[in-house]
């Protein structure tokens, strides 16, 4: 019986030891126990119920180029063959690597250990070698750095952004909530805007989707941590080809950073508010109608407060907006239109940024650690 092997992926891979023979002879099945069928070292053969397929390996790396998504597209929550997964990932890896005379040992050794695990694909290592010539390349010698822009090669740009614009909309913010008592209310104000800009860069660094180059943890690791540190840094980012995530590791990823932003807001209000109270004992030094209307910030309350504001509301905003609207509605569309892309987000974020101000000085206000002053 004769068997034809239909073409591997989209590139056509041929099986290099077949070289004049479009098929396979097999014997039939009663006999097979009696005698093997050799091949190249370089080819293995596997079976499912619905097809066969050729897969190309060896230490030599790949034979040739495969198809495969070629990049961050893609879900892969579905699960899917992992094992063709990694396999064509190191194959489009090593490939483009070929193409430009490097090998693994020029590379940061996490990367290379994540291209020879096939966890990353071709596209990914594209771009790393793009960001090297950038002038910001020298950032990928900084691990957090690296994982962020390998998955968004905007992520410094939304960094620009949200900082840039954060101290303007969130004064704006202030204005239109506190509208005639703004000038009374300047503390409150001054306060708000310090906890604001400290937060502002953690806000884009924690949820930022990444390529993850973590090296595999120890066996004797916990359960709890093991857990975690299998959780994506972004609930709604899009998995790599070859990698999944489950809806618990999604919902881990809100828990784990709403745990890290608590700290964050936690530690800028105490910076911002004890500033402000600095500032008002100065000022009722030298102002006694001042000393009058004015009242220390509450420390402890205000920054317990802005801690778990930052855990709930600034972590389900900003992982939405990093994970669903930029990197799974905005990017698919301006993919190639980076300078509209980025006009876009400018937007997006602005907007963002200026909800989370109006929201601070509600929930402020409701709880009790902000007053409004007659």
């Amino acid at each position: 019986m004769a068997v034809t092997l239909p073409a591997i992926g989209t590139n056509n891979l041929q099986p290099r030891s077949i070289s004049h023979r479009s098929f396979l002879s097999f014997t039939p099945i009663s006999t097979v126990h009696s005698r093997s069928l050799t091949l190249s070292p370089r080819l293995r053969f596997s079976s499912s119920p619905t097809r066969l397929r050729l897969n190309s390996s060896g230490p030599s790396g790949p034979s040739g180029p495969t198809g495969g998504d070629g990049g961050s597209g893609g879900n892969g929550d579905e699960g899917g063959d992992g094992g063709d997964s990694n396999e064509r990932n190191r194959e489009e890896a090593m490939l483009v690597l070929a193409e430009v005379g490097r090998g693994l040992e020029t590379l940061p050794a996490d990367l290379a250990a994540a291209i020879k695990s096939g966890r990353i694909p071709g596209e990914i290592v594209k771009r790393f070698l793009e960001l090297e010539k950038s002038p910001f390349g020298w950032l990928l010698q900084f691990g957090g750095f690296k994982e962020r822009l390998l998955a968004d090669d905007l992520f410094l740009t939304k960094v620009a952004i949200e900082c840039g614009v954060g101290i303007f909309t969130k004064t704006a913010a202030e204005l239109e909530k506190r509208r005639e008592n703004f000038s009374k209310e300047l503390d409150f104000v001054l306060a708000d805007v310090i906890m604001a800009l400290v937060a502002d860069f953690m806000l884009v660094w924690l949820p930022a989707p990444t390529v993850s180059l973590k090296p595999p943890l120890a066996f004797s690791a916990g359960p709890i941590t093991k857990f975690f540190y299998s959780c994506p840094d972004n609930a709604f980012q899009v998995a790599l080809p070859g990698t999944s995530y489950s809806f618990l590791q999604r919902v881990g990823a809100i828990l784990r950073n709403g745990s890290k932003l608590f700290a964050v807001g936690s530690g800028a209000s105490l910076i911002g508010t004890g500033i402000t109270n600095a500032l008002i004992y100065t000022r009722k030094a030298f102002d006694k109608d001042f000393a009058v209307g004015a009242e220390d910030v509450p420390v402890l309350p205000t920054s317990a407060a802005y801690g778990v504001y930052m855990a709930v509301s600034s972590n389900l905003r900003y992982q939405i907006l990093a994970g669903i609207i930029e990197q799974r509605m905005l990017e698919p569309i301006l993919h190639n239109q980076k300078l509209a892309l980025s006009a876009v987000c400018f937007a997006v974020r602005t907007g963002n940024t200026f909800l989370g101000s109006l929201m601070w000085v509600d929930y402020a206000r409701w709880v009790g650690v902000q007053r409004s002053r007659e």
